[in-house]
């Protein structure tokens, strides 16, 4: 079939795979990063393209056929009539919408009202939250965007030609906080509802329609949001949920349907291959280990992982509900952590330890059970994070998690997952590929570890840490 591009512009930086079409098979890359300040949230997309150019030098989109884009989700770029920038791009990790987004949740009538309209209830990093922040601080500004885009959006537009034609995908789209993955259809009164008049959307692309040809012939796919091209990336089908261990945690399934969750704890995004990508979060994971690594002096995860080894599973009686920063999944903003089981014989650091990496993990089970209670199948978890090569959460996972348990390797997932999308567009294109089935491209390369005989241990230690659960938060996953 030919060679195809994948570019992933994230956060800090743009990352290129070259790969041949019908077998994944990398053949070059390329790396530049953003011309910007550490950690800002309002950017001049014209950074992005800067550093996409630079990604690209050295001939290396040479005899390239199709182009994927990947960026980060949730930014948001306002244009006027005329298409031109109406003030900085509001990225997705942008803080300053949170009185804004609770703001837009009363004003709809609550967490359920949202979950019912478009499948997740506003947070700041949302667009929804974001045009609502601008209404209320930039008035003069809200009042001259004229049509919506995200950072994927945009850069495709860009390499298009800035074509009258605007589009977006369903992955994107789902994370705007306007539109539906179960209707799959645009909410405009909820666009009204935040910025205070309507606004023009782009168009809503299949996963395997093509946004355009630029002049040259080059053919640019519809692109996604950068959690939707990594689960392509990774190649990942019904049955499988990823695990991310950051400051914070989620879980994430493929499943052939919408959720939506009347106490919001579900997000339901759609995926980049015709699927559906619930989400739940939750506020705590590593960060409870840094902490208890912190109390105890120990100078890296490493060492606390091998401390925690030492202990026994159960950490003689010890429990630790990692809620140090208040609670996503259960619902408690404003609750605190909380360590239970102290005895004498517990009062141990290697118990600590382990206590730390039970709790996270069994946070996260909790968090999976969500999804599993509304009919999700978990039969692998992903593990992604510089966590998940920890031998602690290697040793426990499979049998908290109750599935087979894969660690990929180190690799630009969201990257080759945009470059598979346009591989896929591509052989549609050309009538090689069905337009309901992306190629099937060699999975990643991983470790795989089984819970084995140590399942049911691994269920006395979630029945231990459900029973502390309950007795100081009774009923905080019914209310």
């Amino acid at each position: 079939m030919g060679i195809v591009a994948g570019l992933d512009s994230s956060s800090d930086s743009t990352r290129i795979v070259v790969c041949d079409s019908e077998t994944g098979a990398v053949l070059r890359h390329g790396h530049a990063p953003h011309p910007l300040e550490p950690k800002a949230v309002d950017v001049d997309p014209q950074a992005w393209l800067l550093s996409l150019g630079e990604a690209a030098t050295g001939g290396l989109l040479e005899g390239v056929q199709a182009i994927g884009v990947s960026a980060q989700g949730h930014g948001l770029v306002p244009l006027d009539a005329q298409g031109g920038l109406v003030r900085p791009a509001l990225v997705g990790n942008d803080k300053r919408a949170q009185v804004a987004a609770a703001d837009l949740v009363e004003g709809l009538g609550g967490r359920q009202a949202w979950t019912e309209a478009v499948g997740n209830v506003p947070a700041s990093g949302l667009p929804v939250a974001k045009l609502r922040w601008l209404a209320r601080t930039e008035p003069e500004h809200a009042q001259r965007v004229a049509m919506i885009l995200q950072p994927h959006d945009w850069l495709v537009w860009q390499l298009l030609g800035r074509p009258a034609r605007r589009t977006t995908d369903r992955g994107a789209a789902s994370g705007t906080g306007y539109w539906s993955a179960r209707n799959g259809a645009y909410r405009p009164d909820l666009v009204e509802l935040a910025l205070g008049h309507q606004a023009a959307l782009p168009e809503v692309l299949g996963p395997a329609e093509a946004a355009g040809t630029t002049p040259e012939g080059l053919l640019i796919s519809a692109g996604t949001g950068e959690t939707m091209a990594a689960a392509l990336g990774l190649g990942l089908g019904v049955g499988d949920a990823v695990v991310s261990l950051g400051a914070s945690g989620s879980v994430m399934a493929v499943h052939h349907e919408a959720l939506t969750d009347p106490h919001g704890m579900i997000t339901s995004f759609a995926d980049a291959a015709g699927m559906h990508l619930p989400v739940v979060h939750t506020s705590n994971a590593v960060r409870a280990l840094r902490g208890t690594a912190e109390l105890l002096g120990v100078e890296s995860l490493e060492e606390l992982s091998a401390l925690a080894l030492t202990s026994t599973p159960g950490a003689s009686g010890l429990v630790l509900l990692p809620y140090l920063e208040g609670e996503r999944t259960p619902h408690l903003p404003h609750t605190a952590g909380t360590l239970a089981g102290l005895r004498r014989e517990s009062m141990k650091p290697e118990h600590l330890a382990r206590a730390s990496f039970e709790g996270m993990l069994c946070s996260l089970a909790d968090a999976m059970d969500v999804l599993r209670g509304r009919g999700v199948e978990v039969r692998r978890v992903f593990l992604l994070g510089a966590a998940a090569g920890l031998p602690a959460v290697q040793a426990m996972a499979p049998a908290l998690f109750g599935a087979q348990v894969v660690v990929p390797q180190p690799a630009e997932y969201a990257a080759l997952g945009a470059a598979r999308q346009a591989a896929w567009a591509l052989g549609v294109s050309q009538g090689a590929l069905s337009p309901t089935a992306p190629p099937a491209w060699q999975g990643a390369a991983a470790q795989v570890f089984e819970a084995g005989e140590e399942l049911a241990v691994g269920q006395a230690v979630r029945q231990q840490y459900t029973a502390t659960r309950e007795q100081i938060h009774p009923g905080a996953f019914s209310a």
